[in-house]
């Protein structure tokens, strides 16, 4: 029998998962505490004073019922166009002949690579009703004052959330496509069954688990959203929760924390039980499985003549959905104001939005802000979900199961709810209006977007190596440094590059948490949005995508380059 060792560190071995778990737990726990003690307190400067007159105040407000319905109809309609995009996307991708496949797939996960509040500015800036260049090219073309879409309403707020959410839709939904057994599919249609009988009683049934797991995860991720429903919804008056406690705490003189508490404690509520309800419908997805043993082999759906067609259609739609808002921003950067393609704007083109916004003081401060804390703070986040991965992968015991659940609790946090626990619980400290308290509440909020791909990784490499480290006399960190990370570079890489991505176009913990100096770029380009500058907007958002562009870049080389000096 072969004998089991201990993969446990062996100094402090027994300390090493229930360090991790404190860490976390402090980590993720911290702004909750600090949040249900603030929607209690008076003020900031009352701490230790409670009252329920927060609540009273809130929730007596006959605004709130309004909020609370633009809110339903919004993360609703956004689950439900996201799911259906990336149904049809997932289909057209995954189960028939079209050509280029797999440029197709790389074009729908780009949205997750772009900050959400530039793409969400990209379509004001084309359906803008006064002066979008959409609308103006549709005015001077039929010379009419109507105007072909007002995107300061819901429906705007939920076409633009739905696009930008429509990755996580397909991330889901095109995995669960792939491992499909068309032959039920081909049973019932030899029976006789029309296409559209076959679908309501076959696929969509079989694809139950994904679909609904789809649309629960862009319930989260629309109810935490903030991009959106700042630079789309506040200038049409349209308000949902998050923009609610913005309006608490940034629009004038009586900002209250207190009552900003007692609302972000709902919305935690509800985007914990959203998030509840995914893990129960992925972890239930065994009961739909149609793939066994016995000779499954994946069917292509031929489209004949209609595959160029297809791939016409996926490719118009990818390019007015992603390219063309990105088009739009560096077309409105090189410009003094909004003006259709022309003679008159070719006259006008120059590089001054550039200039001035590399000269201005406040956005330099914030583009070093950014950098630094996407270099550092990926880093050290990713430091810190490789022992959380190792924990749960390696050491599988009780603890290590919570810490699990401990860690990917933050994911159901919305950021501007989160942010409000950090200010109570920060602002008696040294690091109240800080890069640090920044750092903290990056990582805190964006640790599972490491330990996920991590987790994978780890789970890919065998623990026979680890073992044989072991039997020649290696203590754990150095196996760790040595044989382990070596063999999980990519996911290293991974994780790095999306924590970095992450940290780079944060908006919604930044604008509780920032403060005069430590401004961030999306926060700026948010200022820069309210005082409709939208040159400098464009500008300041070209220089974050470049920006993205060159991290992922730079770890993607130095990923490979260490992955060949290995080999």
């Amino acid at each position: 029998m072969k004998p089991q060792l201990n993969l446990k560190p062996q100094a402090g071995g027994k300390l090493y998962v229930p360090s991790l778990f404190l860490l976390v737990a402090v980590l993720t726990g911290t702004p909750v505490v600090m949040l249900l003690i603030g929607s209690f307190t008076e003020g900031l400067g009352a701490f230790g004073h409670f009252t329920i007159q927060k609540y009273v105040d809130v929730y007596s407000n006959i605004h709130l019922l309004r909020i609370l319905l633009n809110t339903l109809i919004f993360i609703l309609g956004t689950a439900t166009f996201s799911t259906l995009l990336a149904y049809v996307l997932s289909y057209l991708t995954v189960r028939t002949d079209m050509p280029f496949k797999g440029i197709t797939k790389a074009l729908s996960v780009v949205p997750m690579m772009i900050p959400h509040i530039l793409l969400a500015v990209g379509w004001m800036l084309l359906f803008n009703p006064s002066n979008g260049i959409l609308n103006l090219a549709f005015r001077n073309l039929f010379h009419t004052s109507w105007i072909v879409f007002n995107i300061y309403s819901l429906a705007g707020m939920i076409f633009v959330e739905g696009v930008l959410d429509m990755p996580i839709a397909y991330l889901i939904i095109s995995p669960a496509m792939a491992s499909f057994d068309p032959s039920k599919e081909e049973a019932s249609w030899v029976s006789g069954a029309s296409s559209w009988y076959t679908l309501r009683k076959i696929t969509l049934p079989i694809l139950k688990p994904a679909l609904l797991a789809s649309f629960t995860l862009v319930l989260v991720r629309s109810l935490a959203a903030f991009a959106v429903p700042a630079t789309i919804g506040m200038p049409g008056q349209v308000y949902v929760l998050s923009t609610y406690i913005y309006r608490i705490i940034a629009v004038g003189y009586a900002t209250d924390y207190g009552k900003a508490a007692a609302v972000g404690l709902s919305i935690l509520i509800m985007s914990t039980f959203f998030v509840y309800m995914y893990r129960r419908l992925t972890s239930a997805s065994e009961k739909y499985v149609t793939i066994s043993g016995k000779g499954y082999r994946p069917a292509v759906i031929k489209l004949g003549k209609y595959r160029y067609v297809a791939t016409g259609i996926v490719a118009l739609l990818l390019l007015f959905l992603i390219v063309l808002p990105v088009l739009t921003l560096f077309y409105m950067s090189l410009l003094p104001y909004a003006m259709l393609p022309g003679a008159r704007a070719w006259s006008l083109i120059s590089w001054n939005n550039w200039n001035v916004v590399l000269h201005d003081p406040i956005s330099l401060r914030a583009l070093r802000n950014s950098v630094f804390l996407g270099v550092v703070g990926a880093t050290l986040g990713v430091t810190l979900s490789i022992f959380i991965a190792y924990a749960i992968v390696r050491i599988r015991t009780r603890l290590s199961g919570l810490l699990e659940n401990m860690t990917f609790l933050s994911y159901s946090f919305p950021g501007i709810v989160i942010g409000i626990g950090f200010m109570w619980a920060f602002v008696r400290t040294p690091l109240y209006a800080t890069l640090g308290a920044l750092l903290i509440g990056y990582i805190a909020t964006y640790l599972p977007y490491g330990v996920r791909p991590l987790t994978t990784a780890f789970i890919q490499v065998h623990q026979e190596l680890e073992e044989s480290s072991r039997v020649c006399g290696a203590g754990f960190f150095h196996t760790l440094r040595r044989i382990v990370l070596p063999l999980i570079v990519p996911g290293v890489i991974s994780a790095w590059i999306l924590m970095a991505s992450m940290f780079l176009r944060e908006l919604s913990l930044s604008v509780v948490l920032s403060r005069p100096g430590t401004e961030v770029l999306a926060v700026q380009v948010l200022n820069f949005a309210a005082d409709s500058l939208w040159g400098k907007v464009a500008a300041l958002g070209m220089i974050m995508i470049l920006i993205s562009t060159v991290l992922v870049i730079v770890a993607t080389v130095i990923g490979r380059r260490f992955s060949k000096n290995r080999a």
